[in-house]
């Protein structure tokens, strides 16, 4: 059994399907599939069973992937060492950021990181603040960047300077001339909203739990999983949204939606690693340019 043969097994499980699997790796469908018979031969198991077109994990399968991840997590740190060993000059670095950070605040992080470091490869994963949590708890990744508060507990945070939220709508909407006043107005309005997840949908589940509402008790249209998403729906007059100041910046400045007066609070974003891991030189680094002190980590 080879590190390559776990990667394939945990990239076909994962995506219940070879072909994608295969363009996600960069091989053949054929290599990919040879790679998986090779695993099942040689243990006389099998990990998949073929339903149609698609494959499914039977139950030694699934029992096999949480320890095919936990071996190949300990290569990868193991692989960490000896980069640490060679300083700065060369290695990687495995980022995930939910999408208002990855999309609007780390490529300016990533290109000062490369301009002082160009030995060292930046990879970048997209997802949700829950998203992110979970690969870093799975040691998928080195540093997770988010908006929302770190719910897991085995995560190490740092705070830093982040965005401040903006309460938007089209130009057409009625608020645009009688302005929501209180937490309670903002019932009286079809919303368009992000996914459960999402620090920009939980940073308005706070602000509606302070006075008593859920999101339940909003008037939804849509619901997106992707800022633009909400920003195109917003845009076509479908409802209110409460959005990063760095996602609607453009659209306020083309005159394409409008920014109403609410009092939004100023968020933080958080850098997190996984807190039984030592740092390596690398992600201290990383840590210190995107302003970052590891020592005072929480």
């Amino acid at each position: 059994m080879t590190l390559e043969q776990l990667r394939i097994f945990i990239a076909v499980a994962e995506r219940e399907h070879v072909t994608r699997a295969a363009e996600a790796l960069n091989l053949t469908q054929s290599a990919t599939s040879a790679a998986i018979a090779a695993l099942e031969t040689r243990h006389a198991v099998r990990l998949f069973d073929r339903i149609g077109r698609r494959i499914v994990l039977t139950d030694a399968g699934r029992r096999f992937l949480t320890d095919a991840r936990a071996v190949l997590a300990r290569a990868t740190l193991a692989e960490r060492a000896l980069d640490d060993l060679a300083g700065l000059k060369r290695g990687s670095l495995r980022l995930s950021a939910s999408q208002t950070v990855a999309n609007y605040w780390l490529p300016e992080m990533m290109h000062r990181f490369h301009r002082d470091y160009p030995g060292v490869r930046l990879t970048t994963s997209i997802g949700n603040s829950v998203q992110v949590m979970q690969r870093l708890h799975d040691i998928d990744v080195d540093i997770g960047i988010i908006e929302g508060e770190p719910s897991d507990q085995s995560l190490a945070c740092c705070q830093i300077p982040g965005d401040s939220l903006a309460l938007v709508v089209a130009h057409t909407h009625p608020w645009v001339k009688h302005p929501p006043r209180k937490t309670s107005d903002l019932l009286q309005s079809p919303w368009v909203l992000r996914e459960q997840g999402s620090g920009t949908r939980a940073a308005l589940e706070t602000l509606l739990n302070k006075a008593g509402h859920t999101c339940k008790d909003l008037e939804v249209a849509f619901e997106l999983p992707a800022n633009e998403a909400v920003c195109t729906a917003v845009e076509a007059g479908a409802g209110a949204a409460v959005l990063s100041n760095l996602v609607v910046r453009r659209s306020l400045e083309a005159g394409t939606m409008a920014a109403l007066p609410f009092g939004l609070p100023v968020r933080t974003f958080h850098l997190l690693w996984h807190g039984e891991r030592q740092l390596s030189q690398i992600e201290r680094r990383f840590l210190d340019i995107a302003g970052c002190d590891p020592g005072s980590a929480g």
